[in-house]
């Protein structure tokens, strides 16, 4: 059975041989990009332009708003469940067409 000694060195090897071959792996990778950018005539500007953005999803937007309170300017979307302050008015016999936006 090894020491921990002997564990502590092994462990230090197998690290070096981690950052080497992390090293010649990247290397490695890199010239691969470069020799295939030469191939077909990229540019680094090539590579850093963007591709136009792809629409955003529906879940991503915030609703517009679709009925306010005058008196004191809290708005719904008409999403969700009604906020306390139409609940209220609602209650007290307004029409939910009073705040319309």
């Amino acid at each position: 059975m090894p020491t921990l000694q002997e564990l502590l060195a092994q462990k230090a090897e197998l690290e070096k041989q981690i950052i080497e071959t992390r090293r010649t792996e990247r290397a490695e990778a890199i010239a691969k990009v470069k020799a295939l950018m030469a191939e077909h005539g990229l540019t680094m500007a090539d590579l850093s332009s963007r591709a136009p953005a792809a629409p955003k999803s529906p879940a991503g937007r915030k609703a517009p708003i679709k009925f306010r309170n005058p008196a004191t300017g809290d708005t719904w979307s008409g999403r969700g469940l009604q906020p306390k302050w139409l609940r209220a008015e609602l209650a007290a016999g307004r029409q939910l067409s009073d705040f319309a936006v």
